[in-house]
């Protein structure tokens, strides 16, 4: 895919604003291009980027779908966060109002691992809340700027990470990686 030459290529914006509104003209402008690729300016399309739409009414028409996998900041968190990655419950981002406390009852509640994706102007206002439905010593793990040059990891009981960050100046993505209710610090 890098050989491809992308001079004099038509290039579309997709996104979460006109994804309903222009996904059958899509689909007639991928019926005429012999090679449209569908990209994600950071991560994989259609994990917590526009993309799903698209994808399932490609197949729906019949179009070939190839997915070529990329770095995922879900799977490296997972993985580097040293909690249970066997079965794990991925949240994408937390509502920013309504449904927000359902959410984090529901994360708290769940037996396996969860991983939510989360801005860095709400990453101290939601460990704080977490403080509210986990148990202080909760094992948890922060991933920062995943698969980029300034990759970070912080890794601890929730208490701990909250006293630790609660001045930081976050910049980047943020994923935030939650043990399973039954997984304790070892």
């Amino acid at each position: 895919m890098l050989d491809i030459d992308l001079l004099d290529k038509k290039f579309l914006s997709y996104h979460k604003d006109n994804e309903h509104r222009i996904v059958d003209m899509l689909i007639n402008e991928i019926r005429t291009y012999t090679f449209p690729i569908l990209l994600s300016e950071a991560g994989m399309p259609a994990i917590s980027d526009p993309g799903y739409l698209l994808i399932r009414n490609c197949i729906k028409a019949g179009l070939e779908i190839e997915v070529i996998p990329g770095a995922s900041a879900v799977l490296v968190a997972l993985v580097g966060s040293g909690l249970p990655c066997d079965k794990f419950h991925f949240e994408g981002f937390l509502p920013t109002k309504s449904g927000r406390k359902q959410r984090l009852e529901f994360i708290k509640n769940y037996p396996f691992t969860s991983v939510i994706y989360e801005s860095p102007y709400r990453i101290n206002k939601t460990l704080q809340e977490m403080l509210e439905f986990f148990s202080p010593d909760h094992p948890i793990a922060i991933g920062r700027e995943l698969t980029k040059m300034h990759e970070e990891f912080i890794r601890g009981q929730l208490s701990e990470i909250v006293e630790q960050t609660k001045d930081k100046k976050w910049k980047g993505e943020i994923v935030l990686v939650i043990a399973g209710k039954n997984i304790k610090n070892s």
